[in-house]
């Protein structure tokens, strides 16, 4: 008997080994929801003997930390259930830390309800990893009794030592914000970041490489009357819960009066003013450089070629180490180095910043030269606009403006040298009394040398703003005099400070000022006229301090880097049209973007340089799609930008890897296209509602329509969609400035850049043919607008 029982329980115990262990996350707030699941988890439990599913609220968590019994039963676990009908922050949170434990993840969906679809839609994360939809319980149970494959994603977690950190910026940056990455920039350590400006979703696939490869992640919360802050937190809890997952170190900061989840109550570090992220940013510096000296040597790479390539960033801010290795120089960068233009344009994603980033490098790798590079967010003006520039005339309000820019040059330039020559001079004769009088000058009372730019300008801004207010109230129309001006602005002796600076400048080979990012943090409802006249002023700042100072035979060049759009406010109409001469960074050869392609994969591949770029793209991709070739089919859904190229080609890329691929394949391509297509999709929507706020959601407006048709009839769609009469041909304009549509000529179809970005080219050929002239949408919305082949149901508007 004794033996008997004795196998009985050596064979339970043999058959439970055999059971695989499934954690179940779910949101409590919907009862029919957790109702249908807890039915179909009890069903499944009775009905398969190869998965035991375990459900989050059995946990024994009295006496315990919330989590831990979660973490646990994640670790157990062979594969992670986890329901995202509703986005509840905890259950995001628990994604991630169940894949940064390289868990299988198998997300579910009740199609039956509603919940937060379109959040997920702007959030990202969840369709790029894809869902099971289920009706019911039965419909659920039934997925649950099927087996369910507990491969997990794929991921490579060698550290980046170059560029170690990863921070997630919020949409909107503020002063907190700010206060972070300005002393993670004190720290020296290098970071990525994903930012809401540039890229409005969140790649699932994008976020898991980037904290598999960090020694450190920053994120924060933001309190909830913020419109934007819910999807900001919950990007914050996915990226938190993959580095607590990859046991990553990580910082959460998050404001006292926030609500902070759960999951992570014990992990936040919670602040009242934004000099109290000081302290945790310092600790945060020590976790990094422990996690680095302890840090795993890398693993060996396999064999596959695709998987160990590594191109680099479609942010160039995120590859400034890297950068310099494969940047191909274009005439325009030539341009701009030489000293001839003023200027640098380029849409969104046209490579302004790398331009900007390897422009510096170089010039500053002459020690006798001296660059100030200044990339401030727009929002540190916005105090100056609202509590000044609305009140004064507009004359006034340029006179002051150009003032203001004028002295913040002057001062960064005097900075620059002050922080560049702190260790030097006092060993240089020709530099010593030159120092020292300059320094004396520059470091008066009220004046604070603190932080980084945007700190400075911050804190200048607002004291003129102050001032002002103190001195006029709400006064309108206000005509301020020469004298108003220097005493609002000016803090030091102004032509004192010219004059020793310009004395030391004597000593330098060249002085270059590159200022980027003004347009970053405008209005999210539209540029209006005070930006353009901001914009106007720090034109005419840069150009005098330039005659100034080539009338004392000083080499000094200022260099502003702008949005194409932006650009065309500022000369509608301004009788200084043609005076700054620019540097255009619009793409129109393919060839050049295979060749921005072929230099990456030139030094991912560790290859010779005298290599095709159609021999290194047959190693990595198949030669067509669809009857394309595929870098073709790329490119021409890239809307001809370099950052675009990149996106769509590491979407794929991503694919491919996760399958365990040796090359991209068909299927890696219609699944990293439609990836790609949905963040295109918002982050040009978003682009267009800075140029036209009167169309809001423009893009979506065309949902179901037809790929092919009339211009008559996407006007009636317009028209349909709000926007009014008398701005519907202009953001038809829109339309076809930007890629969205072109038209359709004999036996092919021409977008604006095929006719060199001149859309009156277009409106011309348009003309020609009449009212019959077909247009057609670029085939990446196409995708993700879900636009039709046969507009048979609509009228085409033609007799």
């Amino acid at each position: 008997m004794f033996v008997i029982r004795e196998l009985l329980i050596f064979y339970k115990d043999k058959v439970m080994e055999n059971i695989s262990k499934a954690f179940v996350a779910y949101p409590s707030k919907d009862e029919l929801l957790s109702h249908a699941i807890d039915t179909a988890l009890n069903e499944a439990n009775v009905n398969t003997k190869a998965v035991k599913y375990h459900s989050w609220i059995f946990n024994d968590i009295p006496g315990r930390p919330l989590i831990d019994p979660i973490k646990e039963q994640i670790e157990k676990s062979s594969f992670i259930v986890a329901d995202i009908t509703y986005l509840n922050l905890n259950v995001v949170y628990e994604v991630g830390y169940a894949i940064g434990q390289k868990k299988r993840v198998f997300l579910v969906r009740n199609s039956n309800m509603e919940g937060d679809r379109k959040l997920a839609t702007r959030v990202g994360i969840f369709d790029t990893l894809g869902y099971f939809s289920y009706t019911n319980a039965n419909s659920l149970c039934r997925r649950l009794i099927e087996m369910i494959e507990e491969t997990a994603l794929k991921f490579e977690d060698v550290v980046d030592t170059k560029t170690p950190v990863y921070v997630l910026e919020p949409p909107v940056k503020g002063d907190a914000a700010t206060m972070m990455t300005s002393r993670l920039k004190k720290t020296r350590y290098r970071y990525r970041s994903f930012n809401p400006s540039e890229d409005s979703r969140l790649s699932a696939m994008d976020a898991i490489r980037q904290v598999a490869c960090s020694a450190g992640i920053l994120v924060s919360f933001e309190t909830e009357e913020k419109e934007w802050a819910l999807i900001h937190n919950i990007r914050t809890m996915f990226i938190a819960g993959l580095a607590m997952g990859m046991n990553k170190p990580c910082l959460i900061l998050a404001p006292t009066n926030f609500n902070i989840p759960l999951d992570v109550r014990d992990d936040v570090v919670a602040f009242s003013h934004p000099d109290d992220i000081l302290e945790s940013i310092a600790e945060f510096a020590l976790e990094i450089t422990s996690f680095l000296q302890n840090v795993d040597p890398p693993k060996q790479r396999t064999s596959n070629a695709l998987q160990n390539l590594v191109i680099g960033d479609p942010t160039a801010e995120n590859e400034m180490t890297t950068l310099g290795e494969y940047y191909m120089c274009t005439d325009q960068f030539y341009r701009v180095k030489n000293g001839e233009v003023n200027l640098v344009v380029g849409r969104k994603g046209s490579g302004k910043t790398a331009l900007f980033l390897q422009l510096r490098d170089q010039i500053r790798s002459d020690r006798r030269n001296l660059i100030v590079d200044l990339k401030p967010e727009g929002y540190q003006l916005i105090k100056l606009k609202e509590d000044l520039l609305i009140y004064v005339t507009e004359g006034a309000g340029q006179h002051l403006i150009t003032a203001f820019w004028e002295y913040l040059l002057l001062l960064e330039l005097t900075y620059k040298i002050l922080e560049n020559d702190r260790h030097i001079y006092k060993n240089n004769h020709k530099l010593f009394e030159k120092y020292v009088e300059l320094e004396k000058i520059y470091k008066v009372d009220n004046f604070s040398m603190e932080g980084d730019f945007s700190e400075r300008l911050s804190v200048l801004s607002n004291q003129i703003a102050m001032e002002y207010q103190a001195r006029f109230s709400d006064s309108h129309n206000v005509r301020l005099n020469s004298q108003d001006i220097t005493s609002l602005v000016y803090s030091h002796d102004i032509k004192n400070l010219q004059q020793k600076l310009k004395e030391y400048l004597d000593t330098k080979n060249a002085i270059w000022i590159l200022f980027d990012n003004l347009d970053k943090g405008w209005n999210p409802v539209g540029v209006d006229h005070i930006d353009i006249m901001v914009l106007r002023c720090l034109l005419d700042a840069g150009r005098k301090i330039e005659r100034d100072m080539q009338k004392l035979k000083l080499n000094l060049k200022c260099v502003i880097f702008i949005r194409n759009d932006v650009y065309e406010l500022l000369m509608k109409g301004s009788a200084d049209y043609g005076k700054d001469s620019r540097a255009v960074l619009d793409w129109t050869d393919s060839d050049m973007l295979r060749e921005v392609l072929r230099l990456r994969f030139q030094r991912g591949m560790n290859v010779e340089k005298d290599v095709d770029f159609e021999q290194l793209w047959r190693e990595i991709c198949i030669s067509h799609y669809n009857g394309e070739e595929t870098s073709s089919y790329f490119i021409e859904r890239s809307l001809m930008r370099p950052r675009n190229l990149l996106k769509v080609f590491l979407h794929c890329k991503y694919f491919a890897n996760s399958f365990n691929h040796s090359k991209i394949e068909k299927e890696d391509i219609e699944k990293g296209l439609r990836a790609y297509a949905d963040d295109l999709l918002v982050e040009l929507d978003h682009e267009l509602s800075d140029i036209c706020p009167y169309a809001p959601d423009l893009l979506y407006n065309f949902i179901n329509f037809p790929k092919e048709t009339t211009k008559f009839i996407i006007i009636e769609r317009l028209l349909e969609g709000g926007v009014s009469r008398d701005k519907v041909d202009q953001v038809f304009e829109f339309l076809l400035y930007y890629a969205v549509i072109g038209l359709k000529t004999d036996d092919r179809i021409e977008y604006i850049y095929d006719v060199q970005y001149n859309s009156k080219l277009l409106v011309q050929k348009a003309r020609i043919q009449g009212a019959s002239a077909k247009y057609a949408f670029n085939p990446i919305f196409c995708k993700a607008l879900g636009m039709k082949d046969a507009p048979n149901q609509y009228n085409l508007g033609i007799d």
